[in-house]
């Protein structure tokens, strides 16, 4: 019996860039359809490989630019990858970052129907669930209001609290557990450990190695879009400050 939530074999992304200084010209080119754009690629994954239990809580960490956003997109079907497979074995899968898929001209309360019926969910369902949506948000009677008119971090907050209650088979999380007051943040974290508990398939990206430490009980480490290592949490976060110190003494010099 297959045991795995996701699986990720040879998988490849590159970004295209314009190349050219003068990015007015560039443009008008594009849009004449004349040819000879000058642009460059840049490979943002590299035969990226690998495999994630069901009930994993798996933290993804790496330096700036690494791909760790770019992986987590990609596994969500947002990005689509130039080569290579990616195999999801659990029925619904959300991606939790600052804003993801909210429509701007709607409110906060429809906005929480329209995630929640693309992630196959009925409306009855989410009826089940908003009170608990909207109180755990802690955004009142805002939740009435455009999105377009929230602050990131009310944003964030909406995202979160629809994700947890939900409930996705798959939870992605992109380096949101920081938004919010400490008191918002320890909410969210209590709330994440429950989800954890339950058994379900979280991966986080987070620049916050305590974070990682508390959370995960693997992590998978890329470096230049690609996988530099993937084990047990205290060994890949020993060695990767290990690594990080080792470039800070290298730019020191």
């Amino acid at each position: 019996m297959n045991n795995l939530a996701i699986e990720v074999k040879n998988l490849n992304l590159k970004y295209k860039f314009i190349k050219s200084m003068n990015m007015k010209k560039e443009l008008v080119k594009m849009f004449k359809r004349q040819k000879n754009i000058r642009t460059k690629e840049v490979w943002a994954l590299q035969d990226v490989s690998f495999q994630i239990e069901k009930g994993s809580n798996v933290g993804i960490i790496g330096s700036n630019g690494s791909g760790k956003t770019t992986l987590l997109k990609t596994i969500a079907n947002i990005f689509q990858p130039d080569s290579g497979e990616i195999h999801v074995y659990e029925d619904s899968i959300s991606l939790l970052t600052l804003g993801a898929g909210f429509q701007p001209e709607l409110s906060g309360y429809e906005n929480v129907y329209l995630n929640g019926l693309t992630l196959g969910f009925t409306k009855k369902e989410i009826d089940n669930k908003i009170d608990e949506i909207i109180e755990f948000s802690e955004l009142g009677d805002f939740i009435y209001n455009p999105i377009r008119t929230y602050s990131s971090g009310m944003k964030s907050r909406l995202a979160f609290s629809i994700a947890i209650h939900i409930e996705p088979d798959i939870l992605l999380i992109d380096e949101v557990l920081g938004v919010g007051d400490q008191s918002f943040k320890d909410k969210s974290t209590q709330k994440l450990k429950e989800i954890i508990y339950e058994d379900r398939t979280v991966i986080m990206v987070s620049h916050s190695l305590s974070t990682i430490r508390d959370l995960c009980d693997t992590v998978l480490w890329i470096e230049k879009g690609k996988v530099k290592d993937f084990g047990p949490t205290e060994q890949i976060l020993k060695d990767y400050k290990e690594y990080m110190n080792n470039i800070r003494k290298k730019r020191g010099n």
